[in-house]
């Protein structure tokens, strides 16, 4: 059965992207920083064998615009908070077990995704935390339903995690490893020096 990644991206525009980052360094340098993160995921995780990897993008409108990686299928999240926009990407794709990841994370590597479908495998539900108390993956077996576990999740903040993880209760959870995301200054500045 086909496996699915699905990576969820903002158009790269400047005060569309990275808003609490671009306060301390400015719109367009997180801007910048959001593109180049952006491409070099889909350059590192878009051609392996393992999965089809699929752009989910906001706005919908810009689905056809120029501004994205080329060769790689892209889809509109749709309408609502970031829970109903992931559920929606659950519920459309074709059969197999998908896994949505973030575009902001510089540190996912194809071994990362390769473990978390491996984990997949034996549960119903993969979580990758992220060191601020949300989460960089998720992933859904979605067999013989999808699992809906993104409802009433308080985003973008510490509780993120846990709440979605309160919607697992019935499922088995299995945990990916911890990477960080850069939403602040301090991120960015681990991010430039290459840690």
């Amino acid at each position: 059965m086909q496996r699915w990644l699905v990576v969820m991206a903002k158009a790269p525009r400047a005060y569309a992207v990275k808003s609490r980052l671009a306060k301390d360094i400015g719109a367009a340098e997180a801007t910048r920083f959001y593109r180049v993160v952006l491409n070099g995921l889909v350059r590192r995780v878009a051609g392996d064998p393992h999965w089809q990897t699929v752009l989910a993008v906001a706005p919908d409108r810009c689905t056809r615009e120029p501004v994205w990686p080329p060769g790689v299928a892209v889809t509109a999240q749709g309408r609502g908070d970031l829970g109903r926009r992931m559920q929606r990407v659950m519920e459309a794709l074709p059969p197999g077990p998908a896994i949505i990841v973030g575009s902001d994370i510089p540190t996912i590597r194809p071994p990362h995704l390769r473990e978390a479908f491996r984990l997949l495998d034996r549960n119903d539900v993969v979580i990758g935390p992220a060191e601020d108390g949300g989460y960089w993956l998720v992933g859904l077996k979605r067999r013989p339903v999808v699992a809906r576990i993104f409802a009433g999740v308080r985003w973008s903040t510490p509780h993120a995690l846990a709440d979605t993880l309160s919607n697992c209760r019935r499922l088995s959870v299995a945990t990916a490893a911890t990477l960080p995301d850069v939403d602040g200054v301090d991120d960015w500045q681990r991010w430039r020096r290459g840690g």
